[in-house]
């Protein structure tokens, strides 16, 4: 789970950790008691989005105007105008796509004396199954770019469990942005707060880009990116709180509701799989054949009618689904369970695209007579491979 920078901030500040004071809008008229309440003379206006490159992008409103998602301004009136501007626009950023985000929140914060930028990150490394740090003297740009252009700028080390975080952790990181002297005490006491954060909220990613010295000589986390381990937020009902399901696919959210695993994706034929490792490969092998899946979902191994009523219907749903493959291999999951699911959701939404359906294992045969005694226009499929040749020649032949 994504959530706001505001509300990052927020959370990191719980720990101790040093970040900007500012104020969250929601409303355009609430911009001038926010900034007075700063006090100036400097203020930052951000979009507030779940999105990378928000000072890059561009609005599409000619009313916003063009200069990005975060702008700097020096007097109460400026604050206002950009806030009117930005306020209910639509932002563009190389993370949104074209189509662009809705910005439904802006946060004013105090502005900084910058001296340097610096990038800072923790997140889950699956190799070594520890929390690892990713540390870089170029902050303010996209690691990525770092990463492929001038790799040798980039520090990174995992942090043991046993241990938990160190005095040399600290260290490392003052070595590698270069920092002596008080600054380098500041850097470990920030690391230590920081590694205390991740893991007390299972956090699943910590990314402060830039992290700043001030000319006053004090390390401030400028911008803070977080999300967490979806499959522990039942122990923080507080972090559960600050979800904004404005920013997340309706179909995701209706997915989450029947405790669906639904991620969509920008293909035309909607997938609906038992298994997370079938479902990859049911994924690939519709690319294999020329097309792209629209999603990724799994239906789990004791799915029930209702859930895979409730499934089908997210799939079809979606406007970009220019066909379905089912494909199932029964084994706790029982195939007759998939079809009356199939025919109640058909029955209910209607079928106006093509549908392929595969099964396999426990209760095939009555699941296949289910099918057939539907009366459905269903193409059936012997195994992957036929299933994903029909759907895409079925597709392909529709368009």
């Amino acid at each position: 789970m994504n959530i706001h920078e505001y509300q990052a901030k927020a959370v990191l500040r719980e720990f101790g950790v040093p970040v900007p004071q500012g104020k969250a809008l929601l409303k355009a008229d609430e911009a001038e008691a926010a900034a007075k309440a700063l006090g100036g003379p400097l203020w930052v206006v951000k979009s507030q989005i779940h999105a990378g490159g928000r000072g890059k992008g561009k609005f599409k409103e000619a009313s916003a105007g063009d200069k990005g998602g975060v702008r700097l301004s020096r007097s109460i009136d400026e604050v206002k105008a950009n806030v009117q501007q930005m306020l209910g626009a639509t932002l563009v950023t190389v993370q949104t796509g074209p189509e662009g985000k809705k910005v439904n929140r802006l946060y004013v914060e105090e502005g900084s004396d910058i001296a340097k930028e610096f990038y800072l990150s923790a997140l889950v490394d699956r190799e070594t199954s520890r929390v690892s740090f990713v540390v870089s003297t170029e902050g303010g740009m996209d690691i990525e770019e770092v990463a492929h252009k001038t790799p040798e700028k980039i520090v990174t080390f995992s942090v043991d469990p046993a241990t938990g975080i160190m005095g040399h952790h600290g260290r490392v990181v003052a070595q590698a942005l270069g920092l002596t002297g008080d600054l380098a005490k500041q850097a470990e006491d920030l690391v230590t707060k920081l590694y205390t954060a991740f893991v007390a909220k299972d956090m699943a990613m910590l990314e402060i880009n830039p992290l700043i010295v001030t000319k006053q000589g004090k390390l401030v986390c400028l911008d803070a990116k977080v999300s967490f381990d979806s499959n522990a937020l039942y122990r923080h009902p507080d972090i559960v709180k600050l979800r904004d399901e404005t920013e997340e696919d309706p179909k995701e959210i209706e997915a989450s509701k029947y405790d669906l695993n639904y991620v969509a994706l920008d293909g035309s034929i909607g997938c609906m799989v038992n298994g997370a490792g079938l479902a990859m490969a049911t994924m690939d092998i519709i690319k294999l054949y020329g097309m792209a899946p629209a999603n990724f979902l799994d239906v789990g191994g004791s799915a029930t009618k209702e859930k895979v009523t409730a499934a089908f219907k997210i799939i079809s749903s979606d406007p970009a689904v220019k066909g379905i493959l089912v494909n199932i291999f029964g084994g706790i999951m029982k195939c007759d369970v998939i079809a009356e699911g199939v025919v109640a959701a058909v029955n209910e939404a209607g079928l106006k695209i093509p549908l392929v359906v595969r099964l396999e294992g426990t209760n095939v045969e009555l699941g296949k007579k289910i099918i057939k005694e539907s009366g459905l226009n269903v193409v059936p499929a012997d195994n992957l491979d036929d299933a994903a040749q029909k759907i895409v020649n079925a597709v392909k032949g529709a368009a």
